[in-house]
């Protein structure tokens, strides 16, 4: 057995967005603060679409789904 989300990339299959780097900014006067990036990753959840094929979407993928 073998785990599905280890070959699998982290990425929508309806509108393809994946990951982007972020910051955080920590607002101190007059002082030196570095702040490290931080990934954010999009909201993906398990779909099972009209033919049966289960793909990952995200979450403003499934609520465009949802409406047609």
């Amino acid at each position: 057995m073998f785990c599905v989300l280890c070959f699998m990339e982290k990425v929508c299959a309806i509108c393809k967005k994946k990951s982007s780097m972020g910051r955080t900014l920590v607002k101190l006067r007059g002082k030196y603060n570095p702040t490290s990036k931080k990934r954010k990753y999009p909201n993906l959840q398990w779909v099972r679409l009209a033919s049966g094929k289960r793909v990952l979407a995200c979450a403003k993928c499934i609520k465009r789904l949802s409406r047609v």
